[in-house]
């Protein structure tokens, strides 16, 4: 399981703009550089995840966005679907299950694909933070947020 480019990106752009305690905004320009991600694809992906009120844009010499909620009530799930995007599961080798074990897995994929989403909608933005703010801790960086 993978997460696509859209997606990667999407949440580097929101944990870079977490990290804005004074919900002040930032420049496309600013996270693209810190996030190492292409401006003008960053630009597409930020106009998306404010038609989902996810973030918001300030217009100004100090403009740029911000995120339009707390971290903690912005869900993956809602990120994803803000950018077009899901997480796959493998496709079954058997598109028409004729035998039990065929059906089974069938049956399988089903129940893994309806756990996936609901898992997908409990992990907000904040989870995410604070688990990549730990993880870089133990490995004794703590200078820079690059994902």
């Amino acid at each position: 399981m993978k997460l696509s480019t859209r997606s990667r990106y999407s949440i580097k752009a929101l944990l870079e703009l977490s990290l804005q305690a004074d919900g002040a905004p930032l420049s496309v320009r600013t996270i693209a550089k810190r996030q190492e991600i292409p401006a003008p694809y960053l630009e597409k992906l930020l106009i998306s995840l404010r038609r989902a009120a996810i973030v918001e844009s300030v217009r100004g010499a100090q403009g740029g966005y911000r995120l339009a909620r707390e971290p903690d009530a912005i869900l993956l799930g809602q990120i994803l679907a803000a950018v077009g995007e899901t997480i796959e599961l493998p496709e079954p080798a058997v598109d028409k299950p004729d035998r039990a074990e065929d059906w089974a897995i069938a049956c399988l994929r089903r129940r893994l694909r309806r756990k996936l989403d609901e898992a997908l909608y409990t992990v907000s933005l904040a989870e995410l933070y604070y688990d990549f703010r730990s993880w870089q801790a133990a490995q004794g960086d703590l200078g820079n947020f690059l994902i």
